[in-house]
């Protein structure tokens, strides 16, 4: 075999589409938008509620509209595939709306809608605990959707919003599955036979995933990888090769779940039950994250994004397998679920 020049793979990255379908990074940080382009990131879903009731992620879209202002030489809003792709022909980073949790709805399916016209492309059904749709990965019981659970994955579907079950308890990850007429996404975790953590995800789920044609994201986190705090980039490799191994080599992207430049304050409120308590029963506030090597030594900010790609190269996968991983699969699910 032989192995590609890297003058080949930067030529490859440099044509490829790129999608990280999960960073949580600080907004407020210029460094997180400068190190996103020096990337050559194309788009990201770029988290904009967790525990957020309506009026404060309407606040957070708010002054996401400021940033497309204030950052318009490098930033543009994504809502569209023409968007997407105007965004890599123009060399700007695309911010795609996401939400790590459906608190934002409160009570109303109504405000799906009001969302998406916003430009939100992307909902998890549920954040760590339970909510109106369902259970969470660390809630007591896991009773599946309910109804309104059950009603809101048909709206989306509907409005062309795409369904994330990242952070979504086990049985109600199968039944979102099940219930959606679209494939779904889960946008940042690895498997919990390769490390076992109750924010991977289930054989049954990643195969159930597989036969609706939806798309993972192999999460670099580090505390979601069998080397934890000691990861290095080719150890996120190794996620991504058993991910490939599990479901194939078209339902796997990136999901980083970068958290760059993230305060002590993020940590305790993405921990809390509910977003109030902290501390909460699933965390143990002796870990201070913000402490940690959260991301691979390598692989630390999207900056190093060039180098996932090398790093696939020289790991032995094709040049279209490469370009498949980096955003490719995730292209082509938006194709498949984002209404136009």
């Amino acid at each position: 075999m032989t192995t590609p020049t890297a003058d080949a793979a930067k030529q490859l990255y440099k044509e490829a589409i790129v999608i990280d379908c999960l960073n949580v990074s600080n907004w407020e940080s210029p460094a997180v938008f400068q190190s996103l382009h020096a990337g050559g990131v194309t788009a990201i879903n770029a988290t904009v509620a967790t525990w957020e009731n309506y009026q404060e992620t309407l606040d957070n879209i708010a002054a996401w509209f400021r940033r497309f202002r204030e950052y318009n030489d490098i930033l543009v809003q994504v809502k569209t595939i023409d968007e997407l792709l105007q965004a890599k022909q123009n060399g700007k980073v695309g911010i795609i709306f996401g939400s790590q949790n459906a608190s934002p709805i409160e009570n109303d399916l109504d405000r799906l809608a009001l969302f998406h016209a916003l430009g939100m492309r992307v909902i998890q059904v549920t954040y760590h605990e339970r909510n109106l749709l369902g259970n969470g990965c660390w809630e007591r019981r896991d009773e599946g959707l309910s109804n309104f659970g059950v009603d809101a994955v048909r709206e989306m579907n509907a409005l062309g919003i795409l369904i994330d079950l990242s952070h979504v308890g086990d049985r109600t990850t199968l039944e979102a599955i099940e219930q959606s007429e679209k494939p779904v996404a889960i946008t940042h975790a690895n498997a919990r036979s390769y490390f076992n953590h109750p924010r991977n995800k289930t054989d049954d789920a990643l195969k159930l995933l597989k036969e609706r044609n939806g798309v993972i994201g192999a999460t670099s986190i580090t505390s979601f990888l069998p080397t934890q705090f000691e990861s290095t980039l080719e150890d996120y490799v190794d996620a991504i090769d058993d991910m490939v191994e599990r479901v194939g080599i078209d339902h796997v992207g990136v999901g980083t779940d970068f958290t760059q430049d993230q305060p002590t304050s993020f940590w305790e409120y993405i921990g809390a039950q509910q977003g109030t308590k902290y501390p909460s029963t699933f965390v143990n506030p002796e870990v201070r994250y913000d402490q940690l090597p959260m991301s691979p030594k390598g692989f630390e900010t999207p900056d190093k994004f060039p180098d996932l790609g090398a790093a696939l190269l020289k790991r032995g996968y094709k040049p279209d397998e490469v370009t498949k991983i980096l955003g490719r699969n995730w292209l082509r699910l938006f194709r498949e679920v984002w209404v136009e």
